[in-house]
């Protein structure tokens, strides 16, 4: 069966949503075809822990924290872009508001529903999209040869005016970002870079004296690796490193950086070494640097990652401050928050047309961005769905206006 439609959202995620409520809310017919049973799972995942929704702080500061692998990002209206950003963290906590989910900032500056939880924005979200005539198509998954979608009643195509592609990156396939549409977008001659895993911990072959530390937290320590640093926590999983510490470093690490973690970040050098230069007296090695250290999960950090170990005081407080994070390579994308790699800027327009196909946008983490976790990665989904939405809705009245 063949179906026209004057607007194609395919992807249910926040980027997708975000565009079909931009088209729908130009008037615009709009079809929302996901590939899951339900919208929006990583979306649901993520938020289970506390939504982080956005960082609360200024534009060209939350601007620094986006990279992508061909270097510099794009200066285009609407995202990455200081003088013209049109949906930041500001706009984002307005847009929340909008749909009744009551917000706090943290600390740090993340914001949050004051529910923490997802599942009520997700369901207010809906039925707004829902109230505007979104016609959203779940177990719809698209096959590529045009708009071909497999579905519960068998194949079906669509033959849209405009399409936004939102169907996410490569990471937590089993969500439904399985980047499955690769080889359609490479077939029509749309470049797109290779994915690697963003957002994701480092594999480690702990020694059996550190199996009693699995599953604990890493607290008040600095993390290097080059020009970036973290004072986030992480912990000390089974099969290696992971956390939000962990996850503002990643892609430094993953791109072959050094790691160093400074395990008394509040102390200088030289008050570590005249610690370390007390006499030890009869006490053993673990209880001696528990002693200057306070913490056992730093000194088993110490003596799991420091060998071979210092002969003086000196050498101690040197290795305290930088002590060498060894680690045997990233975990792989079906662990990662996020994706790097995607759709080339330079594959699409500053509207984010593809240049191969036209009439056809692209948002979300389809395309060649990575940005920490803190409310960066959400709010940009929500900017670039935003974008794509208003693009392909000048599209349509442009088209309207030729015939």
């Amino acid at each position: 069966m063949t179906e026209p439609a004057e607007a194609l959202v395919i992807g249910a995620g926040p980027a997708g949503l975000m565009a079909a409520e931009v088209l729908a809310a130009a008037g615009r017919r709009v079809v929302v075809a996901e590939a899951m049973p339900t919208p929006a799972r990583k979306f649901l995942m993520a938020g289970k822990s506390g939504l982080n929704l956005t960082k609360d702080e200024p534009v060209a500061a939350f601007l620094q924290n986006f990279s992508c692998g061909s270097g510099a990002l794009p200066r285009a209206p609407g995202y990455f872009n200081e003088e013209e950003a049109q949906f930041g963290p500001a706009e984002v906590m307005d847009w929340a508001r909008g749909l009744g989910v009551e917000l706090f900032t943290g600390s740090t500056g993340r914001v949050f529903p004051v529910g923490m939880k997802a599942s009520p924005l997700l369901r207010a979200w809906l039925a707004r999209l829902r109230d505007r005539g979104v016609d959203l198509r779940v177990r719809w998954r698209w096959i590529g040869d045009g708009f071909r979608f497999e579905t519960p009643e068998g194949e079906r195509a669509l033959i849209p005016q405009v399409a936004v592609l939102a169907l996410g990156g490569g990471s937590w396939p089993k969500l439904g970002s399985d980047a499955a549409w690769v080889p359609f977008l490479r077939n029509t001659g749309v470049e797109v870079r290779q994915f690697m895993p963003a957002n994701m911990g480092f594999r480690v072959g702990w020694s059996q004296p550190m199996q009693r530390f699995i599953g604990q937290a890493v607290k008040g320590v600095a993390l290097c690796a080059g020009d970036h640093s973290s004072r986030g926590e992480w912990v000390i999983g089974r099969d290696g490193i992971e956390g939000g510490g962990i996850y503002e470093v990643a892609a430094p690490i993953r791109d072959g950086v050094a790691a160093s973690v400074d395990l008394a970040p509040d102390v200088t050098v030289e008050a570590l070494a005249a610690r370390f230069a007390k006499p030890r007296g009869k006490l053993s090695l673990g209880n001696w640097l528990r002693r200057v250290l306070g913490d056992p999960v730093k000194v088993a950090l110490l003596l799991e990652w420091g060998q071979p170990l210092p002969g003086d005081a000196a050498g101690w407080a040197a290795l305290t401050k930088a002590l060498p994070v060894r680690h045997d390579g990233p975990m792989g994308l079906e662990r990662a928050i996020s994706s790097a790699g995607g759709v080339s800027w330079d594959a699409v327009t500053p509207d984010l047309e593809l240049r191969a196909m036209p009439g056809v946008f692209v948002a979300g983490e389809m395309l060649d961005w990575e940005a920490p976790t803190g409310g960066y990665l959400l709010t940009c989904c929500l900017a670039t769905g935003r974008h794509a939405g208003m693009a392909a809705a000048a599209r349509l009245d442009q088209l309207a206006a030729t015939r």
